[in-house]
């Protein structure tokens, strides 16, 4: 029963992570994505149900897509996903690389392209990636100085390169939204600042503000900065047109948002602030997921079962709801900005 609606000129939606990467995102033998019992995509169900029982309309989604992936699968997942009213955001995975070297330069591109052409294919107007560093790389060290400085050239130039093999000019994508992660998960790029200091270097290469900064509460809420650092970070970077999509997802434990200390609400509140906030996406992780052992390991706040008696539709349908509120109540008090006309391309 949908008795609550969205006010606000902003998109709601989520990431389907709750649905788990194993099992459900990440593909099988032959790049076959997993299906239930029934021949359905485990994740195509698992959202179907969501959008049952969500008090809010559920509008988009940011779905994740690895190397490898069977190109039909993916195409029937899409079609399927849209046929439920939504709109389709690509996250592009990469695996076994590190685009700040420049012996694996090829390597990234050639994840990348296959992701990309399916979001020129079936996809909104941006995507998204953490493809910047490799994930939970063994024997990774923080670059520093003229090293950071290298590893920024080097994600510009890997970017700039994977833009320009896939014909991004003239397409229907028109951002590239880069996303950090907390330290441990990466070493370098692991505060918004960093994040933003590649993204400046990126946008000064390409000569208009391409790429953009995520605001994920939950890694800046696990990242060296504080609240007030982020704030600030928020502000500076809404003012430079590089804002991109906002994650409302909880620090550590990564699953309900009463575990968040307050971050998702006070970074929500500076990127409404703003007047450039369009997409928000609930995220939520399994606490038990098979793919987040070694997260489990780095931080055991990971693996706490934050569900109090719920699943995890029933989860993230309260993370809906609560991140609705909010929104409205951000337009209520005249904090909600009134942003430019979407930039969301119709569905295809």
């Amino acid at each position: 029963m949908q008795d609550i609606t969205n006010h606000t000129s902003v998109e709601l939606g989520i990431v389907p992570t709750h649905s788990g990467f194993v099992g459900a995102l990440v593909p099988g033998e032959a790049g076959k994505l997993p299906r239930g019992a029934d021949g359905r995509f485990v994740v195509l169900a698992a959202v179907s149900e969501l959008a049952a029982r969500s008090r809010v309309r559920l509008e988009s989604l940011q779905l994740s897509v690895f190397p490898g992936t069977d190109d039909g699968d993916l195409d029937e997942l899409i079609v399927g996903l849209k046929d439920l009213g939504l709109r389709l955001y690509l996250v592009l995975m990469v695996g076994g690389v590190d685009p700040m070297e420049p012996a694996d330069e090829s390597a990234v591109v050639d994840q990348l392209l296959p992701s990309l052409e399916a979001a020129k294919r079936h996809g909104g107007a941006f995507v998204s990636s953490t493809s910047i560093e490799a994930w939970m790389a063994e024997g990774a060290v923080r670059r520093e100085g003229a090293a950071f400085e290298a590893a920024v050239a080097q994600c510009v130039k890997v970017h700039l390169r994977a833009c320009r093999e896939a014909s991004l000019a003239g397409s229907q994508i028109n951002e590239w939204h880069f996303e950090f992660l907390r330290p441990g998960e990466f070493q370098t790029f692991t505060d918004l600042g960093r994040v933003w200091t590649l993204i400046k270097a990126a946008n000064e290469e390409m000569g208009a503000p391409f790429f953009k900064a995520i605001i994920d509460a939950a890694h800046c809420g696990d990242s060296p900065l504080d609240i007030p650092e982020n704030l600030d970070l928020i502000t500076r970077i809404g003012a430079a047109g590089e804002l991109g999509c906002f994650h409302a997802s909880a620090r550590t434990t990564r699953g309900c948002l009463s575990t968040d200390d307050g971050w998702a609400g006070a970074l929500l509140t500076a990127a409404a602030r703003t007047g450039t906030l369009r997409n928000v996406f609930v995220e939520m992780f399994r606490h038990d997921d098979e793919a987040l052992a070694a997260l489990r390991a780095l931080d055991p706040g990971h693996g706490v079962d934050t569900r109090d008696g719920r699943d995890y539709t029933q989860l993230v349908a309260d993370g809906l709801t609560d991140t609705a509120r909010r929104l409205n109540n951000l337009k209520a008090r005249g904090i909600l900005q009134p942003t430019s006309p979407s930039r969301s391309s119709p569905m295809i």
